[in-house]
């Protein structure tokens, strides 16, 4: 019964499985994603600058955390998109509504971001 209860945690089988999964969503967000490529761009440019700007591990945690967010909503906005379409390609109102949703959590998440950013680097610019 415990060894049953442990075999799925420590199946390396199905961690190889979803990790490859995972690189394939990854892929496919790079290739078919035009607001991916500019976020990841822009995580590429400024997760280096946030470890080298950020004082402390927490502050570096904020800045590039805040950009990993971004990254993270855009995936799943897409994936939404993606299941919207799926669905069918005519006009709905409803489709239209979660589209629009996913996009505002992707203003918020960027918003976020240069909240953070402002917050934490804004301050050293007076002092």
């Amino acid at each position: 019964m415990i060894v049953n209860l442990f075999k799925g945690v420590t199946d390396i089988k199905r961690i190889i499985r979803a990790t490859a999964y995972s690189l394939v969503g990854l892929k496919a967000a790079i290739v078919g994603e035009a607001a991916f490529r500019q976020e990841l761009l822009l995580f590429v440019v400024l997760a280096p600058l946030g470890a080298w700007l950020g004082q402390t591990g927490v502050e570096r945690a904020l800045l590039i955390g805040s950009l990993m967010v971004v990254l993270i909503v855009e995936l799943l906005n897409s994936a939404l998109e993606a299941v919207v379409n799926r669905i069918g390609t005519e006009r709905h109102q409803l489709s239209g509504i979660a589209k629009d949703l996913g996009s505002a959590a992707v203003f918020v998440a960027l918003a976020l971001a240069v909240v953070v950013w402002a917050l934490l680097l804004v301050p050293r610019l007076f002092t």
